[in-house]
């Protein structure tokens, strides 16, 4: 039984750095073809290729845990939860993100890779503990910061933007404008889901409000 268990590990560790080592090859010859094949420099402002976004996908999928993707919210939905989530949301997520999740802003538009609209199969697949793991930890050679500061009790806030994460696909106009009337209201901002820009002129900030036009259903993330 000693011997099964040592070969079943040997196994694992031996399958964990073919996986390492794999992505890690994958991710050095994508390095060394694009400074081969490009002579004008690296931009942000560029779409990522077919293959960078798979690279990437793959990446993203190694860096989260096993035990981290199957664990369940804690944090039962209610009207309050949803509540608390919309305001850290629209403090914290919405200037990159987008009041709508949809990531066309002026901010998540220019980032490379794009911000992923969060609406999609793409994240809505993901699982509440993969969402809650990349809110809490980040997405290295992104612009996903991390939020966890590892402090006691801290986690509550991420599961809370999971529920809220899961009701964007349903996102109606009332919805989408609760979000942006918490957002910090600083500078120059263009939310992509409505085409509303916002200014501040010394002390006073101007909205207009009649030239809205809805695109919520626009967009695809990657």
């Amino acid at each position: 039984m000693i011997a099964n268990a040592n070969t079943g590990w040997r196994r694992t560790v031996v399958g964990g750095l073919g996986v390492v080592g794999a992505l890690a090859l994958g991710g050095a010859l994508l390095f060394v073809t694009m400074v081969l094949l490009r002579s004008d420099g690296f931009s942000a402002r560029e779409r990522p290729s077919a293959l960078e976004a798979f690279i990437a996908r793959r990446l993203r999928v190694a860096s989260i845990p096993a035990g981290a993707r199957l664990t369940p919210n804690p944090v039962q939905e209610s009207t309050d939860v949803i509540a608390d989530a919309r305001a850290h949301y629209a403090d914290h997520c919405a200037g990159c993100h987008g009041a709508d999740g949809s990531g066309r802003t002026q901010v998540g538009e220019n980032l490379y890779p794009k911000v992923p609209d969060m609406r999609a199969a793409e994240t809505q697949r993901l699982s509440d503990g993969e969402l809650f793991f990349i809110i809490e930890n980040g997405i290295r050679f992104t612009g996903m910061p991390a939020w966890s500061h590892g402090e006691t009790g801290e986690g509550t806030d991420s599961w809370k933007l999971v529920r809220l994460i899961r009701r964007m696909p349903e996102f109606t106009r009332q919805d989408i404008e609760q979000v942006r009337l918490l957002m910090p209201q600083s500078g120059h901002q263009h939310d992509g889901d409505s085409g509303a820009h916002h200014h501040d002129e010394g002390a006073h900030a101007h909205s207009d409000h009649d030239d809205d036009h809805d695109h919520g259903d626009h967009g695809a993330g990657s």
